[in-house]
């Protein structure tokens, strides 16, 4: 039932997956999902960049190095887990926004059909077993530098994918719904 795997979905960090592979076929199955989010206008503006592999190694030594020159405080913790996590996962997605050209609506309904878009994604992964993880590093403005992006695209984070073995925690709110509610 779609209300159990909402309130089962975790993040589960690169440091929690095994090395089980992550097949094509999985992440077709968790891209298609993302494709049938809301869209204002039918924008459909998420774009997904997937790094399987090689390229996501590539990727991790792109940003860890992007981080390293552009840093205003440098962190060897930081520069290491940039590379650390790309070679931990079994996939990332970059998630990326193709803002209308038209600007037929406001930037914030793109944004936010896009991170519908992701947490489709999510709740599938979570269906087949794959953890995964949204981070938004601030080098992610650098993708661009590293693969090629349309004019009015941009990367809003990266979307870490792995198996695991562990028990996920069970989940928990600071508060109940009706504490967050108005009823008129």
């Amino acid at each position: 039932m779609i209300s159990e795997i909402i309130r089962n979905r975790r993040s589960v960090y690169p440091v929690q997956y095994n090395d089980s592979p992550i097949t094509k076929e999985e992440l077709t199955k968790i891209l298609e999902a993302a494709n049938w989010a809301p869209t204002h206008r039918r924008t459909e503006p998420w774009r997904f960049k997937v790094f399987h592999g090689e390229s996501q190694l590539a990727l991790g030594n792109f940003l860890s190095e992007s981080y390293k020159t552009n840093a205003e405080k440098f962190s060897e913790r930081t520069y290491n887990k940039l590379k650390e996590n790309m070679a931990k996962a079994g996939a990332v997605i970059a998630i990326c926004m193709q803002r209308d050209p038209n600007e037929s609506i406001p930037e914030w309904e793109e944004i936010a059909s896009t991170a519908m878009a992701v947490q489709n994604m999510w709740l599938v992964a979570s269906q087949l077993k794959i953890g995964s993880y949204w981070s938004s590093p601030g080098v992610k403005q650098y993708l661009g530098n590293h693969i090629s992006l349309k004019e009015g695209e941009r990367c809003l984070g990266f979307f870490y994918l792995g198996k695991y073995d562990e028990e996920l925690p069970e989940g928990t709110r600071a508060s109940d719904i009706s504490e967050k509610t108005e009823w008129f």
